[in-house]
Formats: structure tokens, C-alpha cells, sequence
């Protein structure tokens, strides 16, 4: 895992998080705003999982528990893409609280990542 990347994945997360908060605060549904921070993160976890696949090969494994750190990311990757699904469905203010928090489980989940790969 490649800190910096990290360091960018989380810092994205916590600014979408922070643009979803806003929105529902402000009691407005889904837009391109929340929905576009929503495919950025999946993006990037995207290109977490290249980076994940070809870093043993570079000579940069995982310290921690492999299946652990797989586990992790899996499930933080099908998250920001349910929570696109449920904000398409439900296009009230709750939808960019489910976002919100989306975000945020993506950025602890990728700080756990980094702990994990060492």
C-alpha cells in the first residue's frame, strides 16, 4: 500500500463526507455534487485494489494478515457503490446522510488498511 495514496484516498473520503453532511444539513437530495464525491472514492478504492495486486510483486507485501487487509478492502469498495444505489432510489436528505457516513467508514477503513499492510 502506497502511504501517499492513502493519505489522498482518506483525505477525499472525509472531504465527501463533509460535502454529504452539508447537503442533508441543509436538507437537500442527492445531487452531482454528493453523487460525484461518491465516484471518486470508488475510483480511488478502485485503483487501491491495482496498487493492492501488483505491490507484493514490487516488493512491497503486506506486514499484517493479507486476508485481513483484503477483507477491508472488499467491503469498503461495495459500500460507496450501495450507497450511490440508495441515493439513486431515495432522493431525499437521508440519502446524503447515508453518504455522509459512507464516507467516512471508507476513510476509517482505509486508515485500517494502512495500519494492517504495515
Amino acid at each position: 500500500m502506497i502511504l501517499w495514496f492513502a493519505v489522498v484516498l482518506i483525505a477525499v473520503a472525509l472531504v465527501g463526507a463533509v460535502l454529504c453532511l452539508i447537503a442533508a444539513l441543509r436538507k437537500r437530495g442527492p445531487d452531482d455534487f454528493t453523487m460525484g464525491a461518491t465516484l471518486l472514492v470508488t475510483l480511488l478504492l478502485l485503483a487501491q485494489i491495482v496498487i493492492s495486486i501488483a505491490a507484493p510483486f514490487a516488493g512491497n507485501a503486506a506486514v499484517g494478515d493479507p486476508l485481513e487487509f483484503w477483507m477491508y478492502l472488499i467491503v469498503a469498495f461495495l459500500l460507496p457503490p450501495a450507497a450511490g444505489f440508495w441515493a439513486l432510489v431515495d432522493r431525499t436528505r437521508w440519502a446524503n446522510l447515508v453518504l455522509a457516513v459512507v464516507h467516512l467508514a471508507v476513510a476509517v477503513m482505509t486508515y485500517r488498511m494502512l495500519v494492517i499492510w504495515g
